[in-house]
């Protein structure tokens, strides 16, 4: 039962109450020290602050205090100075880039309604805010145009000579390997031209990743040891599943808006078949399950907390979080992938993950044994170590 006056009641509209567990620690609101429901616009924050930013942010008031704020915010004086108030919204990190318009939440109360009698065994509420946050951290963090992948080395690639017997007047001629839409760039004849850009490449890639995890509230509550742990031990694995959302199975290349990238690459880079050949197949037989944005970003997470990384010190948190999340993943899956499509689906996907990992050790093993790769990404140096 909250603990807030009447007077002081600026939850929205439809608020879940959420009942209390008498043995679970008191969660305090970052503003006023309340009682906390929750991060709300990316702060632990009361139902009161939560509804005061909002309110304030839409209506676009300018506050002025008398007393050059240095007002006391707490839960018994929070309203005497809405200036040093709001303020402190913005100071302890709340973002008015997250509140939604009015008509946005109209939109999404009435789909919610109309779903509502489709679905009697759908989503929890819990489940539903659970996805949203991921895909909210997903859009902030992954640029899947790579509009900002500016600063790199020039993708430099050498055709692979053909094994079959060449005729007189076909030696030394260039065999075209990649699609026509890859080949605008100097070919020059180096066997690892590719290494200098895919370093850049994986340290993009892989700070997106990070960035990724930063965004979700229970990653945040971790010990920052935890956090390290849970990035050194996911962060490859992530990287290839938001890769596959731009991986096209009719062409077998990944489409990064200018950039455009096949299998070959991997081997101009110094990787060897031994990985390239199994990672093309995970690829392929992912992109065919048909995953949804929401299932995308549910895997991530399910992939980051796993409570199996050495030097976990929250494993009963983070076993939590990670079977709250593979829930969520499989009732998505059921209600979203009617039969026969769904068939099995969620089997299929656990076996991939299983590939995933197989794949990671593989690919921790060839880039150890890639002379100055490690030099030359050290963000990737420290993931592997």
């Amino acid at each position: 039962m909250s603990t807030s006056s009447p007077s002081d009641a600026e939850s929205s509209p439809g608020a879940p109450v959420t009942p209390r567990d008498p043995g679970a620690e008191e969660k305090v609101c970052a503003v006023c020290g309340d009682r906390a429901t929750g991060y709300h616009f990316h702060v632990m924050s009361c139902e009161g602050c939560k509804g005061f930013f909002r309110r304030s942010v839409l209506k676009g008031v300018r506050f002025s205090c008398p007393l050059e704020r240095r007002c006391p915010v707490t839960k018994a004086k929070r309203r005497q100075c809405q200036a040093c108030r709001f303020q402190k919204c913005l100071d302890t990190g709340m973002r008015k880039d997250m509140i939604m318009s009015e008509e946005a939440l109209r939109r999404r109360r009435a789909l919610r309604g109309q779903r509502r009698p489709e679905q009697p065994g759908g989503l929890t509420a819990e489940q539903q805010e659970l996805i949203a946050v991921l895909i909210a951290a997903h859009h902030r963090t992954f640029d899947s145009s790579f509009s900002q992948f500016e600063h790199y080395w020039p993708a430099v690639r050498l055709y692979v000579p053909s094994p079959r017997p060449e005729s007189p007047a076909e030696a030394g001629a260039p065999v075209a390997s990649l699609p026509p839409a890859c080949l605008d760039e100097d070919v020059l004849p180096d066997v690892f031209s590719m290494l200098p850009h895919f370093a850049d490449l994986s340290t993009f890639m892989i700070q997106q990743v990070i960035n990724f995890a930063k965004e979700i509230p229970a990653f945040r509550t971790l010990p920052i040891d935890d956090q390290i742990s849970l990035l050194k031990g996911a962060t490859l694995e992530i990287c290839q599943v938001q890769f596959n959302t731009v991986f096209n199975a009719e062409t077998n290349a990944w489409e990064c808006g200018q950039h455009c990238y096949t299998i070959q690459d991997g081997a101009l880079a110094g990787f060897q078949q031994i990985y390239l050949e199994p990672l093309l197949k995970f690829h392929i037989s992912l992109k065919k399950l048909g995953l949804h944005e929401a299932e995308y970003v549910l895997l991530q997470a399910m992939l980051l907390f796993s409570p199996d990384n050495a030097g976990i010190t929250q494993r009963d948190f983070i076993d939590q979080f990670q079977e709250k999340v593979a829930l969520t993943l499989k009732s998505y899956i059921d209600h979203q992938h009617p039969m026969p499509e769904g068939r099995f689906l969620y089997a299929k996907l656990l076996l991939l993950v299983t590939e995933l990992q197989t794949l990671k050790v593989e690919n921790t093993r060839q880039i150890l044994h890639i002379q100055d790769l490690s030099s030359m990404t050290p963000l990737l140096s420290e993931i592997i170590s």
